[in-house]
């Protein structure tokens, strides 16, 4: 397979975008709010789930596009492009967290733990975004 840019730039869209959803809810959610507003708490959830799954759709294209071992998991999508040096090690390991609170989204989202809920609203977007710079070098160095 090679890198289609096209695919990326679709996805990289729809990660800011979910960003853009994402800090504009951090910066008037509270605990509280999560906890009594379904609807507020649907909302936050949905751009968060989003954004990583955006983020690990083009991990997973940046994997075969190179013909990198195939993930065992969306956490291992993040810590193989770290070893493969697409992303800073660091990056890796706080994307591959995203990842596990992706899965808890999905599959335990009746009993999410909202304190840590809250703290992946607050310091979630920041390794999204350095992620979204890093997309960026890859297809630029790609081009040229």
């Amino acid at each position: 397979m090679t890198l289609d840019r096209e695919r990326l730039l679709a996805y990289l869209m729809e990660l800011t975008a979910a960003l853009e959803d994402w800090e504009r809810y951090r910066a008037r959610m509270t605990r509280d709010l999560l906890v009594r507003d379904r609807d507020s708490r649907n909302m936050v959830f949905h751009a968060m789930l989003t954004a990583i799954q955006a983020a690990i759709d083009i991990g997973q294209h940046l994997l075969a596009a190179n013909r990198w071992e195939r993930p065992g998991s969306y956490r291992e999508t993040f810590e193989l492009l770290a070893t493969h040096g697409a992303l800073a090690e660091e990056l890796g390991d706080r994307l591959a967290l995203l990842a596990g609170f992706r899965n808890a989204l999905v599959h335990v989202y009746w009993k999410l733990d909202l304190d840590m809920a809250c703290q992946v609203l607050h310091t979630g977007a920041e390794p999204l975004r350095e992620f979204c710079a890093a997309v960026k070098q890859i297809l630029t160095e790609a081009d040229g």
